[in-house]
């Protein structure tokens, strides 16, 4: 059975103090659940100082990004071997913001992913289409490239989760209906199944982002193969994203 994950990227916002307070609150309203994984994602700068603020809870730690060389003259990046030493145990790949703003191609995300799983460390490999390529109707051909080079090359896919992002719902307060969702992540799973064998990818988990909040998860999380949610702006404050979870550890 694939466990739930609901992951909280919380993008270029809070100082260290605000992390910690909001790491902290997390924590301290996480209702008990049995199964599924509760992931937050702070940037680079409070990545340790909010490892320890979660220390001993059932919360773990991602980072929002990596580089994927393990040393050398790349200034400003961050290896895979430096986020495992301040305790991540997940990375956020491909993310729509990072190929749109910073010009990532699928071959980035692929040499990433491959990096980050030979680290030790779990990618959470970001895809999606635009509003203009929904509208355009290639929206499988679209994700099913970003899915298929993404991994490229990867042998074993049991520590790597989808998460399937419309572009166009992404802070825009859009969000995919069920029905759409479900479709491209059956699609994902198909995917997965050709290129892996179908018993092979039966736990992997593929995750829904896009304007994601306590309201609308439930439905969301009610489809076959959507196996919880990457949350952006409702990571932010801590009764959201706790509603969030509670809707989520209350239906799968």
């Amino acid at each position: 059975m694939r466990e739930w994950i609901v992951a909280g990227n919380w993008k270029m916002h809070n100082t260290i103090n605000e992390s910690i307070a909001l790491a902290k609150a997390i924590k301290q309203g996480l209702p008990v659940v049995k199964n599924g994984e509760i992931i937050i994602a702070p940037t680079f700068t409070a990545l340790f100082s909010v490892g320890e603020a979660i220390s001993g809870s059932k919360i773990l730690l991602a980072a929002q990004n990596m580089y994927y060389e393990d040393k050398g003259a790349f200034t400003g990046e961050i290896s895979p071997g430096m986020l495992k030493d301040v305790g991540c145990t997940y990375v956020i790949i491909g993310h729509s913001e990072r190929r749109k703003y910073f010009h990532e191609q699928d071959n980035d995300v692929n040499l990433k992913v491959k990096k980050a799983l030979m680290a030790g460390l779990k990618p959470i490999m970001c895809v999606g289409e635009t509003d203009e390529e929904r509208v355009k109707g290639v929206t499988q051909s679209v994700v099913g490239r970003q899915v298929k080079e993404g991994l490229n090359g990867v042998e074993k896919i049991d520590n790597i989760v989808i998460a399937y992002e419309p572009i166009w719902a992404i802070g825009t307060g859009k969000v995919a209906t069920p029905e759409q969702a479900q479709e491209v992540h059956f699609f994902i799973r198909n995917i997965l199944k050709n290129l892996y064998g179908g018993s092979t990818v039966d736990d992997i988990r593929i995750l829904y982002g896009g304007s994601v909040t306590k309201d609308n998860i439930g439905d969301l999380i009610a489809m076959k193969d959507i196996n919880g949610a990457l949350v952006g702006g409702a990571s932010l404050k801590a009764d959201a994203f706790l509603g969030i979870i509670r809707q989520i550890s209350g239906k799968k």
